[in-house]
């Protein structure tokens, strides 16, 4: 069964992308994009002081970068 994913705050998930080597590339408003560049690939975060990013919107954005609520659980 997969574990569902706990709610998480923008700043948890940026940091958790940062330490799997993505990098800031650029910010427009409240959306932050991160790149990798051996990967090259590039997710946008939404960046909403005080509030929660959805868990389906979580999941989305972790699945982009490569990986799966299992392995974000284990290595954040």
């Amino acid at each position: 069964m997969t574990p569902r994913m706990p709610q998480v705050s923008a700043r948890e998930l940026v940091t958790f992308l940062k330490s799997q080597g993505f990098v800031e590339d650029r910010q427009r408003g409240s959306h932050l994009t991160l790149r990798h560049e051996q990967q090259r690939v590039s997710v946008t975060v939404p960046v909403h002081t005080g509030s929660d990013i959805g868990r389906g919107l979580a999941v989305r954005i972790l699945r982009d970068a490569g990986f799966t609520v299992e392995e974000f659980l284990r290595l954040r």
